[in-house]
């Protein structure tokens, strides 16, 4: 046997462990039980099942999609950067980087799909029916391209053909931040809605991308490991560093630019008031403080900076808790910017509209976390060495 095939035995027999198989199923589990439940959405209708209204028209599923679309952006976003400049320290994650964006990308695109009422309209309406006047067309457009770029960059990544990989690795990058930008101005645009409009919500998104994808990495990454029974290695240790500086920056930027949301919040027009109150003392507040302030800012930038870096658990803990943030905050903007009426003020309209999620649509939201973390586990699998030695 030879020295590679025999490298190859001792990857496979090391994932043929209990945690590996339950960590499987579980995640094939939250994809088959979100398909069911798009399914019977489909069958039963939209309307009868889902926790959305006229009134809020985009909830859990909506910001989930979000979510791991912003993931998808952040991680893209730092492989390239990895793979352009290769001797900084964040390029031995830069593979793994490439197939966790991809994973990411195709789990909000089956978010979006199962909770869309005519999903075969979307694929066709892109292509067939092309408006490019259209905000959501765009995103569609421009994610979809960003997927098959990458499907092509992690091609040659796996086949070693690495200059090609890396100019298609930076196209791949342009393509997803003029998406990220593209998703946040989709919500910007609607001046119906004043919480969400303006000029700040796209670049906020591309912050929470820079975010989301740090943290993504570190997790997955000490993961991978953990499946392994491995302790990170130098060079790895000093790539997980230099993603927790990159979260410890980007999560005082979003803090300062989320202090300035609510200042202009209270300063402005009487809907942006009560949108941004229902954060701070309404309904979305346990959600806000608890969730996005606490551990999704306050707590993991408290972690990091204590732990100076030094430690991996320090480090996945953040990582953790800053991706819980995220979600949570993906959410409250959503539903916050929809809480308050469009005719508030008139007989009749009540001061505030209501949106819980129900059993389907949560259903339909893990579904997407389901299939990241089941492409990361066959990522790992099938293409642990180029992951673990992509530096050479």
């Amino acid at each position: 046997m030879s020295i590679q095939s025999h490298a190859a035995v001792i990857q496979e027999q090391s994932f043929r462990r209990p945690q590996f198989h339950a960590l499987f199923w579980a995640m094939l589990g939250l994809v088959v039980v979100g398909i069911g439940a798009g399914i019977y959405a489909l069958y039963f209708g939209h309307h009868q099942t889902l926790g959305v209204t006229r009134e809020v028209p985009w909830g859990i599923a909506i910001s989930t999609y979000a979510y791991l679309a912003i993931i998808s952006t952040g991680l893209c976003a730092l492989a390239a950067i990895s793979h352009l400049f290769g001797g900084n320290s964040l390029a031995p994650l830069a593979n793994r980087m490439v197939w966790l964006s991809v994973a990411a990308i195709l789990g909000a695109f089956l978010v979006i799909g199962l909770e869309l009422e005519n999903v075969w309209r979307m694929p066709l309406g892109v292509i067939l029916y092309p408006n490019p006047t259209s905000n959501i067309w765009w995103m569609g457009t421009l994610y979809g391209m960003a997927v098959g770029i990458m499907m092509a960059e992690l091609f040659l990544i796996i086949t070693r053909r690495y200059k090609i990989a890396v100019i298609l690795g930076v196209a791949a990058a342009v393509t997803e931040l003029l998406a990220n930008s593209n998703l946040g101005s989709v919500f910007a645009s609607l001046n119906a809605r004043p919480f969400w409009y303006g000029s700040q919500l796209p670049i906020f998104f591309l912050a929470s991308a820079f975010l989301s994808g740090a943290a993504a990495i570190v997790l997955f990454t000490n993961v991978a490991g953990r499946l392994r029974s491995e302790k990170p290695s130098a060079q790895t240790m000093k790539a997980m560093q230099s993603a927790g500086k990159v979260m410890m920056l980007m999560m005082f930027l979003i803090t300062i630019a989320t202090a300035w949301k609510f200042i202009n919040a209270y300063t402005g027009s009487e809907q942006t008031l009560v949108a941004a109150q229902t954060l701070v003392s309404g309904p979305l507040s346990s959600s806000f403080w608890v969730f996005e302030i606490t551990i999704g800012l306050a707590l993991p930038f408290a972690i990091l900076l204590i732990s100076r870096l030094q430690s991996t658990q320090a480090m996945t803990a953040a990582a953790l808790m800053i991706l819980v943030g995220q979600f949570f905050s993906r959410l409250n903007m959503v539903v916050a910017g929809q809480l308050v009426p469009q005719f508030s003020g008139y007989e009749g309209i009540p001061q505030l509209n209501h949106y819980a999620p129900t059993a389907p649509e949560i259903m339909i939201a893990v579904s997407g976390i389901g299939v990241l973390g089941l492409c990361f586990l066959i990522g790992e699998y099938f293409l642990g060495e180029r992951f673990r030695h992509d530096h050479e």
